[in-house]
């Protein structure tokens, strides 16, 4: 029996990336499922969704939630959802083409050939970033630096939201227990693999920041990120985490 593969793709406002995503990955012939988890976008993502949907009604699936609760609520929706569902790899992806869908692949090898958990990495080998500018690559690398240095993670870019899973990953993290919801949720999700010592790899992969849409990025994001690390950390020391 084939392996299930779900893709999730969480969105907001991704009207113009969201068609040529989904494509994208169905037509690696791959056997790719995809979820994507809307927040009720008002340009009417999930209406596309649902029209793609007609046409791919075994491939293409839409979860709609009523509010806009940040990227890591929507990834813990569309972890549960893909347990429910026995899928054996999940995979994190953004909309707007910043991951190569191509790389879907080599993720999913690197879970096949051992790993519990592949990493879509932008800083294993060098800086591999396309058309940020200079001071959100800085922001980036420095921030999986600290990261490093608090908690002792050994991994390179800790914030990579290109990830695959193996259920069993997923299954062994108390999802309800995650706290951090921005892009800190990330690091959060990797600090808990790694606490539970499942085994980790990094694929270097190339970054393209997106030519369509705009980034969620803000400063109330880099906050709870910098100060929850610290929080997480002692979670850990304290054996709460």
């Amino acid at each position: 029996m084939p392996d299930k593969k779900l893709v999730i793709i969480p969105t907001y406002n991704e009207k113009e990336n969201i068609k040529d995503i989904i494509y994208a990955v169905l037509n690696l012939n791959e056997g790719f499922n995809i979820l994507v988890v809307d927040d009720s976008s008002p340009d009417d993502t999930g209406k596309i969704v649902k029209d793609m949907k007609v046409q791919y009604p075994e491939q293409i699936f839409l979860e709609e939630r009523t509010n806009k609760e940040g990227l890591g609520r929507a990834y813990i929706h569309g972890f549960t959802w893909a347990i429910n569902h026995k899928y054996d790899y999940i995979f994190e992806m953004d909309a707007d083409f910043s991951h190569n869908p191509n790389d879907l692949i080599r993720l999913y090898e690197a879970c096949k050939n051992g790993a519990d958990m592949a990493i879509g990495s932008r800083y294993s080998q060098g800086v591999n970033v396309v058309n940020w500018p200079m001071n959100r690559v800085l922001l980036s690398f420095f921030a999986s630096k600290y990261v490093q240095f608090i908690t002792g993670l050994p991994i390179h870019d800790s914030t990579a939201g290109f990830v695959c899973f193996t259920r069993k990953v997923l299954e062994n993290i108390p999802l309800n227990q995650v706290k951090l919801v921005g892009y800190g949720f990330q690091i959060e999700m990797k600090f808990r693999a790694f606490c539970k010592k499942f085994k980790i790899v990094e694929i270097p992969i190339i970054f393209t920041d997106r030519t369509k849409g705009h980034s969620k990025m803000n400063g109330a994001i880099i906050s709870e990120a910098v100060f929850g690390v610290i929080k997480m950390k002692i979670m850990s020391l304290i054996g709460k985490l």
